[in-house]
């Protein structure tokens, strides 16, 4: 595997993600921040958070598996939400379970989430883009 995902000790353990990620592979894809759009551009889950996280993830898992990769191979998760307060953890947490059950991974890469006003769409309401290293 070209990806191995650890929590140093000293550092908090967090149930989303790992803190550090070691890459060996030598082949990287950079996958741009997918929205909750289906393949006709529909949004999915209007108003829902949980929904649209879930969408995403499935979305960068479809741009992964054209590269020849998967979320084994991603290296770094960045996550940008609309509005972001903490209330809404455990909204993220149910959309990130929901796909990685679909995407039958259980791959918790370093994710760096961050609050933003708005995405391209006023239904958007997360975008995930990742980075991944194959070969």
């Amino acid at each position: 595997m070209a990806v191995t995902l650890v929590n140093p000790e000293g550092l908090p353990k967090v149930d989303l993600y790992r803190q550090v990620s070691i890459a060996s592979g030598t082949r990287l894809v950079f996958i741009a921040g997918q929205v909750a759009c289906d393949a006709d551009g529909v949004t999915i889950g209007e108003g829902d958070l949980a929904a649209q996280v879930e969408q995403c993830y499935l979305n960068v898992g479809t741009a992964l598996a054209e590269a020849g990769a998967s979320f084994d191979d991603v290296v770094k998760l960045t996550v940008y939400l609309v509005d972001w307060t903490p209330d809404k953890m455990p909204l993220l947490l149910d959309g990130v379970a929901r796909a990685a059950t679909k995407l039958k991974t259980t791959s918790a890469p370093p994710l760096t989430g961050v609050g933003v006003a708005a995405l391209a769409g006023p239904d958007l309401l997360v975008e995930v883009e990742a980075t991944a290293i194959t070969g």
